[in-house]
């Protein structure tokens, strides 16, 4: 059985000098697909040989790659790696599999199951939603429309606030933590200990971590997974996400996470932390972007914020105090352009030590401030 989007290839030259033909990348009109390769003066006959034969994992690398790289614009490498995503989803193997076996056929159901992968990704679907789990901070999270893809930025935001648990309490002997995924920049303003004029570093009191609209659970699992002696609260108003959260949690047998249905601080009665987290929604209402590449097929009300996309940051932000322990801290995730607007709103709402840290792009991504003794109030 040929591979249905093999049979959509035009019959064009093999790559190669002169006498061996060249690449093309044009498309048919009919179809759209991206053009295949065949040898010159062969091209019928290698078609007939090669519609008796099962498509085999050489051959599908090397025409969906490129039909990836035409139809969604991606570069060679990332069009590669997306192919062996789906035919390691679809045939449960490793990618070193892949590469020991590249004569491997796969059998008429792989096949069909492949296709339909490929087609939803010619689409426009992302990958993580196809293949149902993305990495992050070194771990693997199930993923689901319900929920954001966690993204290689947001990494960022987990190692500011477990550089914040590291000044609090060493964890305990034997911990692993993951290795961070880059350099992370230092904020303008070197962030203080957390311990300083009040809450001492080991003196026995568990470090409190709430992960607001936490989605998969990407941020909080990570925090908790990297600190066991941390107690992290998650909340999300989506309870088909808290349902994926819940889901990480136990595949990762985290027994220090507490999830929770609620609309940001809504559901958190009398309790106080020494950092609180969040990637929250922060893309403008009407910003084409929303209607375009990945985020498309992302839940909406996890991206969209207001006419300024800064609407749940203000709320945030504006309630935070009450919920922070002294010398608390507020992290927060936001556009490649509000910055300065996030940096404004926490000093507005009186947070000191007010920040901004760049990824590993040079993007200002992360903006916090810490909580003065003074806006402490009663839960």
């Amino acid at each position: 059985m040929l591979h249905k989007h093999l049979a959509k290839y035009m019959t064009l030259p093999l790559a190669g000098g002169p006498s061996e033909g060249t690449i093309s990348h044009s498309t048919t009109p009919a179809s759209g697909q991206v053009a295949g390769y065949l040898p010159q003066g062969g091209e019928k006959v290698w078609e007939k040989e090669y519609m008796r034969n099962a498509a085999c994992i050489q051959d599908i690398l090397l025409f969906d790659s490129k039909q990836l790289e035409v139809a969604l614009n991606l570069d060679p490498s990332s069009a590669r790696i997306e192919v062996q995503c789906l035919l390691q989803a679809v045939l449960q193997v490793n990618r070193a599999h892949l590469l020991a076996h590249p004569e491997q056929s796969l059998d008429t159901e792989q096949q069909a199951r492949y296709a339909a992968l490929l087609e939803r990704r010619l689409g426009g679907e992302p990958i993580a939603y196809l293949i149902g789990e993305r990495e992050f901070y070194g771990l693997t999270f199930k993923v689901s429309r319900a929920t954001l893809i966690p993204r290689p930025e947001t990494e960022l935001l987990v190692e500011i606030a477990l550089q914040q648990c590291g000044r609090v309490a060493a964890p305990p002997p034997g911990t692993h933590r993951p290795a961070p995924c880059g350099r992370i920049p230092s904020p303008p303003n070197p962030l203080p200990l957390a311990g300083e004029g009040g809450r001492q570093a080991g003196r026995g009191k568990t470090f409190r971590v709430l992960d607001l609209g936490t989605g998969s659970g990407a941020i909080a699992l990570s925090i908790a997974h990297a600190r066991p002696d941390a107690d992290v609260v998650a909340t999300d108003v989506s309870m088909a996400a808290l349902e994926v959260a819940q889901y990480n949690a136990q595949r990762l047998n985290l027994g220090n996470v507490k999830l929770l249905h609620s609309n940001w601080f809504g559901a958190i009665h009398g309790e106080r932390f020494d950092i609180v987290v969040s990637n929250p929604p922060y893309i403008a209402a009407g910003d084409a972007h929303l209607s375009q590449g990945d985020i498309r097929f992302e839940p909406r009300a996890a991206l969209a914020s207001g006419a300024d996309g800064l609407d749940d940051i203000r709320s945030i932000c504006a309630e935070a105090k009450t919920y922070l322990n002294t010398d608390g801290w507020l992290l927060l995730e936001h556009g490649h352009d509000q910055a300065a607007q996030v940096r404004a709103l926490l000093q507005h709402a009186g947070f000191d030590s007010v920040f901004s840290a760049r990824d590993l792009a040079g993007i200002e991504r992360i903006s916090g401030g810490s909580s003065p003794a003074s806006m402490k109030t009663a839960g």
